[in-house]
């Protein structure tokens, strides 16, 4: 599909920019760039998101941490990141770049428009934070936070608040899949180390095992067990992550 035009998505952005630059920047990926300026030096470019991708996660993330503070008096400090992961994470954000079609407003180059670009998660949400970017730079942060507050944490904040004091539930896997990727190592693998009872009242014994470090063993593992092999997943990713914030490593 082709790009679209950009007023279409400054209509569901709320906001008309005068800088419209701006926004053509925020949807323009870097295979874009690279294709429209030939063999300058990757580090003169400076046309794509990237930078701009850094500036929105930071709005982002003071937004959501602001919004926490406030929503959420009774939280200590430990609840609250756990709600900010869950808010700022591309699982989350994904779900928001979808829905307002920010793959069919995305500037991509031949290769990645060939391969499916415009649908990929992680274009996705680089694209919406270098928005968000855009936004703050041509409006300010009160348009920032607004359109934040409405298109992004809105609804799933409200959902949490009807919890009261109880946490909501959080996909362990993916947020300990997401530290391993920052590290630059291989996903987490789970192994089935149990599996016990009748048929219909099975129960299994998973372990999480997380590798940060190229030395063979594992650096941190967690153990979990459920009624399914995926809620003991869960429940063993959870103590592996518990472990990594407490720097517990599981050899010790």
């Amino acid at each position: 599909m082709s790009e679209r035009h950009v007023s279409e998505l400054e209509r569901v952005l709320g906001h008309s920019f005068s800088k419209t630059e701006l926004l053509l920047r925020a949807l323009t990926h870097s295979s874009h760039a690279q294709e429209s300026e030939g063999e300058t030096a990757p580090e003169t470019r400076r046309d794509d998101n990237e930078q701009m991708e850094f500036l929105g996660d930071a709005v982002l993330g003071f937004v959501t941490s602001q919004e926490l503070f406030r929503r959420f008096p009774a939280y200590n400090e430990g609840q609250l990141s756990k709600l900010k992961a869950h808010l700022v994470s591309a699982k989350h954000l994904v779900r928001a770049a979808r829905k307002l079609e920010i793959g069919e407003f995305l500037r991509l180059g031949r290769g990645e428009e060939k391969t499916g670009g415009r649908a990929k998660a992680a274009l996705l949400v680089d694209a919406l934070e270098a928005v968000l970017a855009a936004l703050y730079l041509d409006a300010g942060l009160d348009m920032a936070r607004e359109f934040i507050l409405r298109e992004i944490l809105g609804p799933e904040l409200t959902r949490l608040q009807e919890h009261g004091t109880e946490m909501p539930v959080f996909d362990y896997k993916s947020r300990l899949l997401e530290v391993a990727q920052a590290s630059g190592h291989p996903q987490p693998s789970y192994v089935v180390l149990k599996e016990e009872g009748p048929e219909h009242r099975k129960t299994f014994t998973v372990e999480a095992r997380v590798h940060l470090h190229d030395d063979g063993a594992p650096d941190f593992a967690g153990r979990g067990i459920g009624p399914t092999k995926k809620k003991a997943e869960q429940l063993a990713a959870q103590q592996a992550l518990e472990k990594i914030e407490n720097g517990t490593n599981q050899q010790k």
